[in-house]
């Protein structure tokens, strides 16, 4: 696309991407790497509808507290994270998790229990650990170990937690072990949660090997991390200075490279352009709102929101975003003193069966897991409430929420006395639903939103939530749009590497 300019330059492309977080981060990043590449000129802009950047992901530094509103990690084993952090120079600053507590603990009759050694999410792969292991009564862990014998399933179509963990393991492996760790990271309804979409190793390892405690004992073998329970602790890293840190480093970057950052400025519609030259006008509120022309336009925002933006362009698109649900969750963040604490918390975190009819969904150890949390004799918690099985908890009021923390921690861990720091951080419909079928919802999204290709969608609501693959999928999600724009082929056939 040439877009000369009256004098006969070229003109900049002029791209918007709407979504402040890690995914519009990301993406106008790359973009920018693309850019640069290919000694394109580039105007990007950036809004965000909140009067900061980074979305779910923040770090406060309160006295010698540094505490984490939203994710506090993210795995190596998928690269792009790590990827990013080494094009930003952060590879130096980047923390593994503590090997002396590397375990997860489950609430077991109101008493934490440790979750086997090289148990991971839904399957032992070290059989002693766990046959030795109070979690499950003898006839639960015989039910469990017959896995290998239950034939692979034939049938292609999706299959929910609840279904896969039932008919491989067991009731009894579902509601005390596998639905409390599954989620304690999706916040989800075991019923309804979609394996392809959001646990595809263990279908596949049923596929491939016809067994998923076989697989796994194939698959890791003596791997560092198979002596850790629950995630796959080893894997995981952060920032000395916490996740901000990331974020904090990507909003510098791309404003020295030129980025215009509208913070406080959400967008409120993309039409067609009235310039013959640009496709789209972006309408904006803001400090400086009204309309900008754009060739090409980012949506990095919940699935809700991006159909808001595209409803006029497209109603069938946006009544497909719109059947991605939403869960809310709050975390309320706590700093205690270690003398206030009868449990050990001798692990990364514990997670609560929703037999076990509790008021919390987990309990992260922040400080156990990673340094620099807390100071020398405090101990940081975050306790995350809410989330698809107990909505209604979230009605109540901050203090209400911290009074609820208070309880649930003297009950659960023995926490005694005042906190020192007490933050509620609330998450409305912040975490996307991977519902049976989920994947095939989103390539319906991708074949309809192909009619307007200068348009990508990114985020959380489509394949993955964790750190890196958002990051994976926002960077992807820029390198369609460029190649659009610039007819070039697609990152893989002859598209400018990462790192320009």
């Amino acid at each position: 696309m040439g877009m000369p300019t009256a004098g006969g330059e070229e003109r900049p492309l002029r791209i918007a991407v709407a979504g402040g977080g890690l995914s519009g981060l990301a993406a106008a990043h790359r973009l920018l790497e693309l850019a640069a590449s290919a000694g394109r000129p580039l105007a990007l802009t950036l809004f965000e509808g909140r009067d900061r950047l980074g979305g779910v992901i923040g770090t406060e530094t309160v006295d010698d507290y540094r505490l984490e509103m939203g994710a506090d990690s993210f795995i190596t084993n998928k690269p792009w994270g790590l990827e990013l952090c080494r094009r930003l120079g952060l590879e130096p600053r980047l923390v593994s998790t503590s090997p002396e507590y590397r375990r997860s603990l489950i609430l077991q009759r109101g008493r934490p229990v440790a979750v086997p050694e090289g148990f991971q999410l839904l399957s032992p792969a070290a059989i002693g650990p766990f046959l030795r292991s109070p979690l499950l009564s003898w006839r639960g862990k015989l039910r469990a170990m017959c896995e290998p014998l239950i034939p692979r399933r034939r049938r292609s179509d999706d299959e929910s937690l609840d279904s896969f963990v039932r008919r491989r393991f067991g009731a009894e492996m579902l509601e005390r072990i596998a639905q409390p760790l599954v989620g304690g990271i999706y916040t989800a309804d075991p019923r309804v949660l979609s394996m392809r979409a959001a646990l595809p190793r263990f279908v596949e390892l049923e596929q491939k090997y016809g067994s998923v405690i076989l697989g796994l004992r194939a698959e890791l073998g003596a791997s560092s991390d198979a002596g850790s329970s629950g995630a796959r602790y080893g894997l995981f890293v952060t920032l000395r200075g916490g996740m901000g840190e990331l974020l904090a480093a990507l909003e510098r970057r791309i404003v020295e490279r030129g980025v215009c950052v509208r913070s406080a400025s959400p967008v409120d519609a993309i039409n067609l352009g009235v310039d013959p030259e640009a496709a789209y006008d972006v309408i904006h509120r803001g400090p400086q709102g009204g309309r900008i022309a754009a060739d090409g336009v980012v949506l990095a925002m919940p699935a809700y929101r991006a159909a808001a933006l595209v409803r006029g362009m497209n109603p069938r698109l946006a009544a497909a975003l719109d059947r991605i649900e939403y869960a809310s969750t709050a975390i309320v963040v706590t700093v205690h003193r270690l003398s206030d604490v009868s449990h050990p918390l001798d692990a990364f975190g514990l997670v609560v069966p929703a037999a076990e009819r509790r008021r919390v969904l987990a309990v992260s150890f922040t400080s156990r897991k990673f340094p620099e949390r807390a100071p020398a004799g405090c101990v940081q918690l975050r306790t995350f409430i809410g989330g698809a099985m107990q909505p209604e908890l979230l009605e109540r009021s901050d203090d209400a929420l911290r009074e609820l923390t208070r309880e649930e921690l003297r009950d659960l861990l023995g926490v005694h006395g005042e906190p020192l720091e007490a933050r509620v951080v609330r998450w409305e419909r912040a975490m996307p639903q991977y519902q049976v079928g989920h994947v095939q919802l989103v390539t319906v999204i991708g074949a309809l939103a192909s009619a307007h290709p200068r348009v990508v969608l990114t985020g959380n609501a489509y394949r993955g939530v964790g750190v890196p693959d958002v990051i994976h999928d926002a960077e992807q999600a820029a390198e369609r749009l460029w190649a659009k724009l610039v007819r070039q082929p697609p990152l893989g056939e002859s598209a400018a590497p990462r790192g320009a």
